[in-house]
């Protein structure tokens, strides 16, 4: 039976290229595969013919003597395949070429990189430093000095990893590639190396100082500065402040993660500061002025309206937070706490009882609140 046309068998034009033609035969190498068409007794060789196909079109030399002369390139050895066409010519090693192309796109990233060599030394990890700073220091910004527990690159080995310093060996078992692949079949498997353990490299020598690793554990000393505006929970990032890489390897990042501590006098809301100041009963019903502290150290003085209840607030413009990068200052609110006097004298019972019976009419929200339970409970008993 004449064999069908390569371009045929893929689903493309002549004019496609070399990308067109990897995906066309992905697309039917996913669709033929004898797994996954147990119930299609062609599956197989159709399959294969893909291959077939894939194997010379992808391959510009092959391709050109495909498109000049046809299937009859590749008889009587002309094509290196033998009389049974391209990839079947004794062995399945060509097949073997041409899937692993297809299984690089598919699963090279996940097992550490397609094609081209090994795996670069190991990054350093990241790590993670929380730090508490007070109200303060969030409000105007600061310096702060931390040790960090981290590995750093090993001063005896200069990082390689090896004694003296010498350069790491190109892995025997992959050839510098980090991985190896064993065929099942018709599938090519691929894993990391058992050498070299995916770096491509081993060491002779190791280091005495870090074993082998280039890198030693140590505090770091490092100076941080907190931008004011911070909040619980910014997030500080520190490019190249995390642990050593393995062999040389790029060092991780530091994060810091911040947290503000509660203040005795001060409440915050984003950008905003809350003050509860307390005021005596007679300030509270006659008015006057107190004086606040303010979050920057200073003092502010506010005007308290004659007859102002608990909970009645004031603003500060300009007097809270100031916003993250830029971005303005908060305000500063002040909510009054209107307290009740305790330990009086006889003398003050006095004035105060007398006041009471005199007040009917001072206690306007008193005197609601009542109305409204009389009603309440007259059309109870109605």
């Amino acid at each position: 039976m004449s064999k069908r046309d390569y371009y045929d068998v893929l689903g493309v034009s002549k004019s496609a290229a070399g990308d067109e033609i990897k995906k066309a035969y992905r697309k039917k190498a996913k669709e033929l595969h004898p797994d996954r068409n147990a119930d299609n007794p062609d599956a197989e060789a159709q399959f294969k013919e893909a291959n077939e196909a894939y194997e010379v079109l992808k391959d510009a030399e092959k391709k050109a003597a495909y498109d000049r002369f046809g299937h009859a390139a590749f008889e009587g050895g002309m094509g290196g395949g033998g009389g049974r066409g391209p990839g079947f010519g004794g062995g399945n090693a060509d097949f073997s070429s041409a899937f692993s192309d297809v299984f690089d796109d598919l699963f090279g990233d996940f097992m550490g990189g397609g094609r081209g060599g090994g795996r670069r030394a190991a990054r350093g990890s990241d790590l993670r430093y929380n730090l508490r700073v007070s109200l303060e220091e969030a409000f105007s910004g600061v310096q702060k000095s931390i040790k960090v527990p981290t590995t750093v690159a090993c001063s005896e080995c200069n990082g390689t990893g090896a004694e003296g310093g010498a350069e790491p060996t190109t892995c025997p078992t992959c050839s510098g590639m980090g991985k190896v692949r064993a065929q099942q079949g018709f599938f090519t498997v691929e894993r990391t190396c058992p050498t070299c353990s995916g770096l491509g490299q081993i060491i002779d020598n190791p280091c005495k100082k870090c074993g082998g690793q280039g890198r030693v554990e140590r505090d770091r000393a490092l100076n941080v500065n907190i931008p004011a505006g911070v909040e619980t929970g910014t997030r500080i990032r520190l490019a190249g402040e995390g642990e050593a890489g393995m062999r040389g390897g790029p060092p991780g990042d530091l994060y810091i993660f911040v947290e503000v501590r509660d203040h005795e006098i001060f409440e915050r809301d984003s950008v905003n500061i809350y003050c509860r100041v307390p005021v005596s009963m007679a300030k509270a019903a006659l008015g006057g002025s107190v004086e606040v502290p303010t979050i920057d150290g200073g003092r502010g003085r506010i005007q308290i309206p004659a007859g102002s209840q608990s909970g009645r607030q004031m603003r500060l413009r300009g007097k809270g937070m100031p916003a993250l990068r830029g971005g303005g200052v908060g305000d500063m609110f002040i909510e009054l706490a209107v307290e009740t006097p305790v330990n009086l004298t006889a003398r003050q019972k006095e004035l105060l009882q007398e006041f009471e019976e005199l007040g009917e009419n001072n206690n306007p929200e008193t005197k609601s609140f009542f109305s409204s339970v009389k009603s309440f409970w007259d059309g109870i008993t109605g």
